[in-house]
């Protein structure tokens, strides 16, 4: 287990690259995050975590030409208003991989405003990254937390120091028909 103390540490894309799994602080709170073009890595990210196998994972990309299809206008013009930010979008997918789309046939996105988060994703590309925390505990608001609930299970952890507003992002769904659908 490494711990780093800068998101942009060559080692963090190498780890991740290579499909390893870790903890980072994404623009909302600590993410388990892994490749996620990498099946292997994407099932560890839900073993470690007990997550409900059903349960379609964020993924977080740098832009949108790392979305796994291509969006409509329609899609577009939600992305560029809402992107960058705290604002995760329910998008219909047919490209993406089973093991992301998990049975919903639709994938969540975020394009984080973090500058330094979006280096890190030009050069993994897109990453899943669910809430750092079991399936049934709060998310961790420190990366210590995030030790105490993973330990050596996760390849390395990034401090981005404490999480103060432990509100996640914002959720929309587009659906076919046009219609902006808020769900929290």
């Amino acid at each position: 287990m490494k711990i780093f103390d800068d998101l942009l540490n060559p080692s963090v894309a190498k780890i991740l690259l290579a499909g390893g799994v870790g903890v980072l602080r994404t623009d909302t709170l600590y993410g388990l995050v892994c490749l996620a073009t990498n099946e292997a890595a994407v099932e560890r990210v839900f073993t470690i975590k007990s997550r409900d196998e059903v349960k379609s994972p964020i993924v977080l990309v740098s832009d949108i030409a790392q979305l796994f299809d291509v969006p409509s206008e329609l899609e577009q013009t939600v992305l560029q208003r809402v992107w960058p930010g705290k604002t995760s979008v329910i998008l219909s997918s047919k490209a993406a991989p089973a093991w992301i789309k998990r049975g919903n046939g639709s994938v969540a996105y975020r394009l984080p405003d973090s500058s330094q988060l979006q280096q890190l994703l030009n050069t993994t590309g897109p990453l899943i990254a669910p809430s750092a925390n079991p399936q049934s505990e709060p998310p961790a608001q420190t990366i210590q937390q995030a030790i105490e609930y993973f330990g050596d299970t996760i390849d390395f952890y990034v401090d981005g120091g404490e999480v103060i507003d432990t509100k996640p992002s914002e959720l929309i769904r587009v659906h076919d028909s046009g219609t902006v659908e808020r769900l929290r």
